[in-house]
């Protein structure tokens, strides 16, 4: 369990979910982690869990540039600029995103800051910290909404993961020869709580597990393994690439 160790890495959204379940296995494999959520005090909270030896908080609102750079700057300052960072913070709006002719426009504008702009913020200044130390590898999280029609009725969070899928091909091509590497996790859908609207209605929740081939919900520790060998020296070759760790959701 040390195939990170030497690293540090940054995880956003990471206070809770996927992201906090990411951070503490980058810890368990030998990482420094960086804590970054919006929710400082659950952040703290989180980091405190795995140990002040290897984790520490970040205040991050990756929608507002001036809270990424800042955040980024103070890393660096710290001793802790990030060798691996991981763009999984993002919101789905239940309840609010609709299909296109019934979506209201500050809907839209929400998910788009948060999703895509933000995604594109912390590449934005991932890329700029790791460029004069030789590389790095960022890893965005996607989602099988951004490749087929499985959400058909969340327009605006739909819209944003396609965009997340292209944007990091584009990075990667980018910068390959700075030895930046850049690639996309797609889960299928997975119980964290920023589902808790489709977990708790038994008919919704059946109705996409029934979409999935192996049969069930996707758990955060699914998403574990697959970010440990993006992160790694294993997965020294692989950029611009999408790996889905969906339960064969998108091969339908």
């Amino acid at each position: 369990m040390s195939r990170l160790a030497g690293k540090t890495a940054l995880v956003t959204g990471s206070a809770t979910g996927i992201g906090h379940a990411v951070a503490a296995r980058f810890a368990a494999e030998g990482a420094r982690v960086v804590i970054a959520d919006r929710d400082g005090e659950a952040a703290e909270a989180a980091a405190a869990g795995i140990g002040a030896d290897r984790a520490r908080a970040a205040v991050l609102d990756i929608s507002q540039e001036d809270s990424v750079a800042s955040a980024f700057a103070e890393l660096e300052g710290a001793g802790w600029a990030p060798d691996v960072v991981v763009a999984n913070a993002g919101v789905q709006l239940f309840g609010q995103d609709a299909k296109a002719a019934e979506l209201d426009l500050d809907v839209w504008r929400r998910t788009v800051d948060v999703n895509l702009t933000g995604t594109f913020l912390t590449i934005k200044h991932a890329v700029r910290s790791m460029l004069p130390r030789g590389g790095g590898s960022i890893v965005l999280t996607g989602s099988p909404t951004g490749l087929n029609g499985e959400g058909a009725d969340f327009t605006a969070y739909s819209a944003t993961k396609a965009g997340i899928h292209g944007l990091a091909r584009t990075v990667a091509a980018a910068y390959a020869k700075e030895n930046i590497r850049v690639n996309t996790v797609v889960p299928a859908y997975t119980e964290t709580s920023l589902v808790t609207t489709i977990t708790s209605d038994p008919e919704a929740r059946a109705a996409i597990i029934g979409r999935i081939p192996l049969g069930r919900a996707g758990a955060p520790r699914d998403v574990e393994g697959i970010m440990v060998f993006l992160a790694s020296d294993d997965g020294a070759f692989a950029t611009g690439s999408l790996f889905a760790v969906d339960g064969g959701m998108t091969t339908l």
